[in-house]
C-alpha cells in the first residue's frame, strides 16, 4: 500500500461513520448496561487522589513470615481430585475466602469433571459439594464445602501491588515447612499458554513448589493479592500468580454447579459412548481424548460406541493422533463388551491387527503388524476397517495396509481402544455399511501445474555447489525466499477457499424461509470459519441431548411458562452457564461450540443456545431481541404481557421501569431475524479480532458480512478499508467502484473518487 493511500485511510472523514456503524450492534457486559448511573463511582482527579492518599490512615503493621504462616495455616487446604478408579490424579492448594465454606484455588487444580476433596492442616476432610464459579482463561475457581465458621483470609487490592514489593507464598498445608517462601514482585507480565490468557500476571522472584498451585500470595499484612498459578520451566526462582482482583467478579456473580453436574463437564455422551476398563476419556470441540492407564493387560482401555452396528459387511473409521508414537490407540470391533474383540491401531510407527480372546497376554494374538509408508507419524491419520464374513481389510489414509482371513469373531460392538500410558485424540468416528474414502479428489493437471513449486536443489549437487559457495548461497537463499513467499500465498489461498466454502453453506442455510433456518447450525458455521476441523454434527447432537434432558424434567403436557423455567433451571442452576466477566471480548465467547464446552459466553451466544433449546422442546413464544449493545430474549406468552429476559444474567426478567430507563423503543423489542443475529455475531468477532490486531481475521469476518448484507454501504466501505489494510488493493478498488456505481445515500462520493485515483 502506498504512503498516499495510507494517508488517505488515516484522514478520511468517513472512517468514524464507517466503524461507528460497525460497532453499534456489538454486545457489551450486562453489568455496565443495567447498572444505574447514580451507582457508578466518580473518577477522582490525580491531585485529589494524592490528597486522599496522604490523608488516609496508615495500614496495618507488617508481620514476619513466621507470623503470617501461623495466621494463614488454618485457612489453607490441600485439594485433590480423583480419577474414575478412585486414585488421586492431581493435588494442589486453596484457601478459605468466606466462612460458609467457600474456597479459592486454580481451575487446573480441581481438574475437569472429577470428584474433588479438601483437607485442612488439622486433618479435617471434606467432599466438595459444588463448584461455585470458575473461569478457564484466568485459571481461577471457587469451590464450596459443607462447613461453617471457617477462618477466611482477607483479600487485598492486587492493582496496588508494586514491583519490588515483598510477598509471601504458601501452599500445601500438609508440608507447610517446605512450602512457605518469601520474595518480591518481579514484574507484571502478559502470559498466554494453552487456555490461559492473562494480561497482567504477577511475576514472582520465588521458587514455586508443585504443591503451591492454587495457594495464596500475600503481602506482609497477611492480605491475599494473588493465586499461585505457574512455575517457570526455566529456573527455580521464578513463578507467576493470578491477580486476586480477577477473582472478585467470580465472588460477585457466581455460576454455581452442583458437584453431580460438574462431573458431567467434558464427559462422554452416554447415549453414544461407554468407557470400559478405566483410563480417562473426555470430549471437547468434537474430539475424544484419552489419557492414563487402563485396567486391562498392557494398560488396555475401551470406549464402545452405542450406535447399532450394521449387518455384515460393514466399515468403521476414525481419525487418530498419538501424542507419542511409542503408544497405541485406534479401533476395536466385534467386541462383547469385555475381553473379546479385535483391535486395529498404530503403534511404534507400525500398524497392528490383533485379536483379544481373554483377559491376559496369553489370550492375545497379533494377527499382523506391518510398517506403512502411508502412515504419518506425529500427525492425524485416518484408519478404517472393513469387516466381511470371511476377511478383514484394514486401511490407513485410504491405503490398504493389512488383509486377514481370521474369522473367529464377527458379532459385537465397535469403538475405540488405547494401550499403555498413551495420550491420544480421536475425531470423525464413523460406522456404516460403506464409508467413502477420506481423500480429496486430486486437482486437475492444469491446476497442479499452476500451483507446482520449483524443486529444491538435490543433495547430489552439493559438491558442485561448493565450488562457488558465495554464489551458491545467494542463489539458494533467493530460491528459499521465493518458496516461502509461495507457501504464504498458498496458505492464503487455502484460507480463502475455506472461507468461501463456509460462506456458501451459510448462505444456503440463511436463504431459507425464516421458520426453516437452523440458527444453531448457522452459528456453528461461524465457528468453523476459524476451526476447519470443527465437527458440526457432534455439537448438533450435544444440543439435541441437552433438549432431551430438559424434556425429561418436564411434567406431562407442560405449559409455555413451565418450559421457559425448565430451560433456565437447566442452563443456569444445573449446568453453570454464565456470562463472561474477565475476558469479555475473547473470540471464544462468540464460537458457539466453545460456549457449550466452557458454559460461558456473551449475551448473543448464550441467547442463541437458549433460543435453540426452546425450539427443540417446542417453546415457540420466544425470539431474539436486538437491544442495542446487549442482546436479549423476548418471551411473548399466549396470555399476559411481553417479557424481556437477560440471558447473560441468568435469564433475569427486565422490568418495565428498567426498560424505560434504558430508553428501549418498540423497534428494539421486535423479534430479531436469524440473519440479523448471525450478522451481529460477526460484528462481535470483528471486535475480538480488533482487540488482538488481527487484520486478516477482521477481513475474513467482514467478507461474510458483505455476503450476507450485500446492499449495506457502510459494510462495503468497511470491507474496502480492510482489504487495503491487508494489501488487497484490487479488492479495495472493486468495493469503491461499487459505491460509485450504486451511489448510496450518506456516502462522501468525492472522497471515494479521491481514494480511487490514489489507487490507480
Amino acid at each position: 500500500m502506498t504512503s498516499r493511500v495510507a494517508s488517505l485511510l488515516a484522514s478520511a472523514s468517513l472512517l468514524g461513520g464507517i466503524f461507528g456503524s460497525l460497532l453499534q450492534a456489538q454486545d457489551k457486559p450486562g453489568a455496565l448496561l443495567l447498572r444505574p448511573a447514580s451507582k457508578l463511582p466518580a473518577a477522582k482527579p490525580e491531585a485529589a487522589k494524592e490528597s486522599a492518599a496522604s490523608a488516609a490512615p496508615p495500614g496495618p503493621p507488617s508481620l514476619s513470615v513466621k507470623d503470617i504462616a501461623a495466621r494463614v495455616k488454618p485457612s489453607l487446604v490441600t485439594i485433590t481430585f480423583t480419577g474414575r478408579d478412585g486414585s488421586v490424579d492431581g493435588t494442589g492448594s486453596g484457601f478459605v475466602v468466606a466462612p460458609d465454606g467457600l474456597i479459592a484455588t486454580s481451575l487446573h487444580v480441581i481438574g475437569e469433571a472429577r470428584p474433588i476433596k479438601v483437607q485442612f492442616a488439622d486433618g479435617r476432610k471434606f467432599d466438595v459439594t459444588e463448584v461455585y464459579a470458575w473461569n478457564r482463561r484466568s485459571d481461577l475457581a471457587l469451590i464450596r464445602i459443607d462447613a461453617k465458621a471457617l477462618p477466611a483470609l482477607p483479600l487485598g487490592d492486587s492493582d496496588t501491588l508494586e514491583q519490588g514489593a515483598p510477598i509471601v507464598a504458601m501452599g500445601n498445608p500438609r508440608g507447610l515447612d517446605f512450602s512457605v517462601v518469601s520474595g518480591v514482585v518481579s514484574a507484571r507480565r502478559e502470559v498466554k499458554t494453552g487456555d490461559l490468557d492473562a494480561d497482567a500476571m504477577i511475576q514472582l522472584a520465588i521458587p514455586i513448589e508443585p504443591g503451591n498451585s492454587g495457594g495464596p500470595l500475600l503481602d506482609l499484612q497477611g492480605r491475599v493479592h494473588g493465586i499461585l498459578t505457574l512455575k517457570s520451566a526455566l529456573t527455580e526462582n521464578l513463578g507467576f500468580a493470578m491477580p486476586i482482583n480477577l477473582l472478585k467478579p467470580l465472588l460477585a456473580k457466581p455460576n454455581a454447579v452442583p458437584i453431580a453436574r460438574w462431573l458431567t463437564i467434558g464427559n462422554l455422551n452416554p447415549r453414544e459412548w461407554q468407557p470400559l476398563l478405566g483410563a480417562r476419556w473426555s470430549q471437547k470441540a468434537g474430539r475424544l481424548s484419552v489419557e492414563g492407564t487402563g485396567k486391562g493387560f498392557g494398560g488396555r482401555a475401551l470406549c464402545l460406541n452405542q450406535r447399532e452396528v450394521p449387518a455384515l459387511p460393514y466399515e468403521i473409521a476414525v481419525t487418530v493422533k498419538l501424542e507419542n508414537e511409542s503408544g497405541a490407540a485406534g479401533l476395536v470391533f466385534a467386541s462383547d463388551g469385555g475381553d473379546l474383540h479385535y483391535g486395529f491401531y498404530p503403534t511404534a510407527g507400525q500398524l497392528r491387527l490383533t485379536r483379544f480372546d481373554g483377559p491376559t497376554v496369553y489370550s492375545w494374538a497379533i494377527l499382523k503388524s506391518v510398517p506403512s509408508p502411508h502412515y504419518r507419524a506425529g500427525d492425524w491419520n485416518t484408519i478404517k476397517v472393513r469387516v466381511e464374513a470371511d476377511r478383514i481389510l484394514c486401511y490407513v489414509n485410504d491405503q490398504l495396509a493389512i488383509e486377514s482371513d481370521d474369522r473367529e469373531l464377527r458379532t459385537g460392538k465397535v469403538g475405540l481402544a488405547k494401550f499403555r500410558d498413551t495420550k491420544a485424540a480421536f475425531k470423525n468416528f464413523q460406522v456404516a455399511k460403506i464409508i467413502p474414502p477420506a481423500a480429496v479428489a486430486p486437482l486437475s493437471a492444469e491446476l497442479l501445474k499452476q500451483l507446482d513449486a520449483t524443486a529444491i536443489p538435490d543433495a547430489r549437487l552439493l559438491r558442485a555447489l561448493q565450488t562457488n559457495a558465495p554464489a551458491s548461497l545467494a542463489a539458494l537463499n533467493s530460491r528459499a525466499d521465493a518458496l516461502e513467499k509461495q507457501v504464504g500465498q498458498l496458505r492464503k489461498l487455502a484460507r480463502d477457499v475455506h472461507r468461501r466454502s463456509v460462506e456458501t453453506m451459510l448462505l444456503r442455510e440463511l436463504d431459507q424461509p425464516e421458520p426453516k433456518i437452523d440458527l444453531f447450525h448457522a452459528a456453528l458455521l461461524l465457528a468453523k470459519l476459524d476451526n476447519e476441523e470443527l465437527d458440526l454434527a457432534a455439537y448438533r447432537r450435544q444440543l439435541d441431548d441437552m433438549a432431551k434432558d430438559i424434556t425429561s424434567q418436564l411434567a406431562a403436557m407442560p405449559d409455555d411458562d413451565s418450559k421457559l423455567q425448565a430451560i433456565k433451571k437447566f442452563l443456569f442452576e444445573q449446568n453453570g452457564f454464565h456470562g463472561s466477566r474477565a475476558d469479555y471480548n475473547n473470540r471464544a465467547n462468540s464460537y458457539i461450540n466453545e460456549v457449550l464446552d466452557d458454559r460461558e459466553g456473551i449475551p448473543i451466544t448464550l441467547s442463541v443456545v437458549f433460543l435453540e433449546l426452546a425450539r427443540r422442546i417446542g417453546l415457540d413464544t420466544v425470539s431474539g431481541a436486538s437491544v442495542p449493545g446487549h442482546f436479549m430474549v423476548l418471551h411473548r406468552p399466549r396470555k399476559g404481557d411481553r417479557q424481556l429476559l437477560d440471558i447473560f444474567d441468568g435469564g433475569t426478567l427486565i422490568s418495565d421501569q428498567e426498560q424505560s430507563r434504558m430508553k428501549l423503543t418498540d423497534e428494539d423489542l421486535q423479534p430479531a431475524t436469524k440473519r440479523s443475529i448471525i450478522l451481529r455475531m460477526l460484528r462481535n468477532l470483528i471486535t475480538g479480532a480488533r482487540a488482538t490486531q488481527d487484520a486478516a481475521a477482521m477481513l475474513r469476518y467482514q467478507e461474510l458480512i458483505v455476503a450476507l448484507a450485500p446492499d449495506s454501504a457502510s459494510d462495503r466501505i468497511g470491507r474496502a478499508l480492510l482489504r487495503l489494510q491487508n494489501d488487497d488493493a484490487e479488492g479495495g478498488r472493486l468495493d469503491l467502484l461499487w459505491l460509485l456505481e450504486n451511489r448510496p445515500r450518506g456516502v462522501d462520493l468525492e472522497r471515494v473518487e479521491q481514494l480511487l485515483r490514489s489507487l490507480r
